[in-house]
């Protein structure tokens, strides 16, 4: 029994798995993820769990060197989101080529959020030296 942290166990695990430079996108219930992106869908209904409450939970449990989110994203809430979060501001791209992105990704997790442009790309981090 987990003490703590993400207890979702098809997360967990597929969050154990992970390495260094890949990529996960957490996303709204919108964003179409393409087919062979593995998903993890959390989504209940929408606004439901909130993108910031996964964002914060998977970044107290995870690692991440960098981040991506959608320029669009910066007249809605969660250009700020992102960047209040991470300790360091996520590079800007446009909305059709973070789409685009999300086909490399080792993971998508789906959350019930129902706020235009709430996505972010992560690339995962080491917790040591490199």
């Amino acid at each position: 029994m987990k003490r703590g942290g993400i207890i979702n166990a098809p997360l967990a695990g597929a969050i154990a798995r992970l390495g260094h430079t890949d990529t996960i996108v957490v996303a709204d219930a919108g964003l179409p993820i393409p087919p062979g992106v593995p998903v993890v869908d959390l989504a209940v209904v929408y606004g439901q769990p909130t993108f910031t409450s996964v964002l914060d939970a998977l970044l107290a449990d995870a690692v991440f060197e960098h981040a991506w989110v959608s320029r669009q994203a910066d007249d809605w809430p969660c250009g700020g989101w992102v960047d209040s979060r991470l300790g360091f501001a996520a590079e800007r791209v446009d909305h059709p080529d973070l789409k685009a992105m999300v086909a490399n990704c080792r993971l998508a997790i789906r959350t019930g959020e129902d706020t235009a442009y709430s996505n972010v790309i992560l690339r995962c981090g080491v917790p040591f030296a490199v």
